[in-house]
């Protein structure tokens, strides 16, 4: 019996060895799985623009803009139809466009980083408001600029412009042909910058987009409007009022962020599914949340900026795309809080949740993008210029 007894607990502590020797490597695995970010974002969920602690808001015709010349908060959609504004039209002039290149070695204020492709980061256990990122390293990049300059700009004359990220954006270019043609915007200069690589935290595109301060403007300022002079002989003006900033997604909380830490710049605001989320990196305890510091500290706690804001949402913009699960990470809400705290300031600014939406939405873009445009340059003269 004792015999008998030994040889079944030697079988099964042989197995448990087994099972651990085969469980090791999948336990690594585990571990490594958290540093790599999910292949799929989850499906958001389709939020309702009349949830309780949402902003009140006048619900549009289906097909309709908000007015260029109306403030406050707006619901379009569900169809979105491109407007007049986003194809080339006979007869109407055509602006030029300027391309070139910039390299990481030619910047001072952007040397360039990197995220090792097909890794994240792991929340710090300490502060799940915190990403621990480990794999970020310097790393060179290029990044493309195209510039636009409209058919009926007058040589020599300061131009008021306005600067996008993640450029090139063709569809800005043909917009601002026509509203320049019908005299609803100024004749103006589009600069679009492109972006140094990767996104979120710990690459170069977060590292620009994401951060709290006014670094990016700097670099913008600093590095490409010289260039921009020089290579499309043109004249940029120093009135912050006609000069505008904007962008999508990271892009649009990079918007506001140059205009927030730099308003003796940029007095004007366009965002697509702003970032105003928990995502900066790295960790900066000036702003512990990133760009949720806007409306969660910032816009409530501090004097008005001279700013004009136009931004957009959509019902199924991005909930929880990663790891972080800190409260911060809900597009919607962060937007919708973006409303309510600039209204309960003053701000001259129109909000636009789009049923059917997703993130960054091209036919939402498609349908409002001109009058946006005409919206956030309320104010400033349209006067016709000519050659």
């Amino acid at each position: 019996m004792a015999r008998t007894k030994v040889f079944t607990i030697t079988v099964a502590l042989l197995r448990l060895r087994s099972i651990a020797i085969w469980l090791g490597p999948l336990a690594g695995a585990f571990l490594a799985l958290a540093q790599v970010p999910p292949t799929v974002r989850p499906t958001p969920p389709t939020r309702d623009p009349h949830t309780p602690g949402y902003v009140a808001a006048t619900e549009l015709p289906d097909g309709s803009n908000p007015p260029a010349n109306a403030d406050g908060n707006f619901i379009i959609g569900p169809t979105h139809q491109p407007a007049a504004e986003m194809s080339v039209h006979e007869g109407v002039p055509q602006g030029s466009v300027y391309e070139f290149t910039m390299n990481s070695a030619d910047s001072t204020v952007y040397p360039g980083i990197a995220r090792d492709a097909q890794t994240f980061g792991t929340p710090d256990p300490a502060n799940p408001a915190k990403l621990v990122v480990t794999t970020s390293h310097p790393a060179p990049y290029s990044r493309q600029v195209a510039v636009y300059v409209p058919k009926q700009y007058v040589p020599g004359s300061a131009a008021p412009f306005i600067v996008g990220a993640d450029g090139p954006d063709r569809l800005l270019f043909i917009a601002l042909d026509n509203l320049i043609a019908e005299h609803r915007v100024p004749v103006m200069v589009a600069i679009s910058i492109g972006n140094g690589g990767g996104d979120a935290q710990g690459s170069e595109r977060g590292l620009e987009y994401d951060t709290m301060s006014g670094r990016y403007a700097q670099f913008v300022e600093t590095e490409v409007l010289p260039l921009v002079e020089a290579k499309c002989h043109v004249k940029l003006t120093k009135d912050p009022e006609g000069r505008a900033t904007m962008g999508g997604s990271s892009g649009g909380s990079c918007a506001l962020i140059m205009a927030w830490y730099h308003p003796e710049l940029y007095h004007r605001v366009l965002t697509y599914s702003g970032t105003y989320v928990n995502q900066q990196w790295p960790y900066n305890p000036a702003a512990p949340h990133g760009a949720w510091e806007f409306h969660e500290r910032l816009i409530p706690a501090s004097p008005r900026e001279p700013l004009r804001i136009w931004m957009e949402v959509g019902d199924r913009d991005l909930l929880n795309p990663n790891v972080m699960r800190d409260g911060m990470h809900d597009w919607v809400v962060a937007n919708e809080n973006m409303a309510k705290a600039l209204g309960a300031r003053g701000y001259h600014y129109q909000f636009v949740f789009a049923r059917n939406a997703g993130h960054t939405d091209r036919t939402v873009k498609q349908q409002t993008l001109p009058e946006a445009l005409a919206y956030i340059w309320q104010g400033y003269p349209a006067r016709k210029v000519t050659k």
